[in-house]
């Protein structure tokens, strides 16, 4: 049976989209049970993060912050202290697109059933400059990316699946109506990891991201031997960046070499119209994670 009601976690989301009418109809709360808001740490060195677990508990737990850094760096970066108390994990990874189209009542758009994106031939200024298709909206997860770069899977009460099978650029997720995502897993920290998150963005608070990234290094005898870089705010997928992980790799982590590897990052960029503007915003965005997890100071 097709599920007609919504579930609501931490609502941060779900509330406002009631409030504008774009979510209506019967909600059903996820039942707080111990499965979900807490945090195991298995013999090997994997951690399992309820989906009920909040952004503020993620960014300030002591175990995430030492064996995750850059997941750690990305729930302490989004919204406000006041919101990261109250979203969860698994709330931030299903939010809905920000686009003001899709937010308005009284619009139509491919996201609300409708035959077409108004965004694409309207104000599109914060859209995607990797042009996935149909929708130009970016995806809104900061958690999804850092969770991309630490190479994530996420269980439901169905299925697991990798974290980068959660998005598609079709819709705002994967999961079916009903489905209740239950956790998230992450493989054992990587030894001598060092990782940064850093958003661009319009105001100095409260502000969603215009480019985001997270950049984890492994460096050993002064040279890079892992690395793994992820984005948001640029395509209506958290994507990574192999490119720029090649680039990267096997390479002493100078000012010279980081900033040759942030090159390729809008390589394939296909930017709309007013987006045209985050194409070198992406490539300084990387270059500057990728400086601040090398710890070197940007040139």
């Amino acid at each position: 049976m097709t599920a007609t009601y919504e579930l609501r976690a931490g609502a941060t989301d779900l509330t406002e989209r009631r409030r504008t009418g774009v979510s209506h109809g019967a909600v059903r709360d996820i039942e707080r049970s111990p499965e979900l808001t807490r945090i195991d740490w298995a013999t090997d060195g994997s951690t399992t993060i309820g989906a009920l677990v909040t952004a503020d508990t993620v960014s300030s737990d002591a175990r995430i912050r030492s064996g995750y850094p850059g997941l750690a760096a990305a729930a302490a970066g989004l919204a406000t202290p006041q919101i990261r108390r109250a979203a969860t994990i698994g709330g931030n990874l299903l939010q809905h697109n920000r686009c003001w189209y899709y937010r308005h009542p009284e619009t139509s758009c491919l996201r609300k059933g409708g035959d077409s994106c108004p965004a694409r031939t309207g104000n599109h200024h914060h859209g995607v400059i990797f042009d996935l298709g149909p929708c130009v909206a970016p995806h809104p997860s900061t958690l999804g990316a850092a969770l991309l770069a630490y190479d994530a899977t996420i269980a439901t009460d169905r299925r697991t699946l990798p974290v980068a099978d959660l998005f598609t650029p079709d819709d705002h997720h994967t999961l079916e109506p009903g489905e209740l995502l239950t956790a998230v897993h992450l493989p054992a920290p990587a030894t001598g990891e060092q990782a940064a998150y850093l958003r661009t963005i319009s105001r100095a608070w409260a502000e969603w991201p215009i480019v985001e990234a997270v950049a984890r290094l492994v460096i050993t005898d002064g040279v890079i031997t892992s690395a793994a870089v992820a984005v948001g705010g640029v395509a209506p997928v958290p994507m990574r960046l192999p490119d720029v992980e090649s680039a990267l790799t096997g390479k002493p982590p100078t000012a010279e070499n980081l900033a040759a590897a942030a090159k390729p990052a809008a390589a394939n960029a296909t930017p709309l119209p007013m987006t045209a503007y985050k194409v070198p915003l992406l490539v300084a965005t990387v270059e500057d994670v990728l400086h601040r997890a090398a710890n070197i100071a940007l040139e």
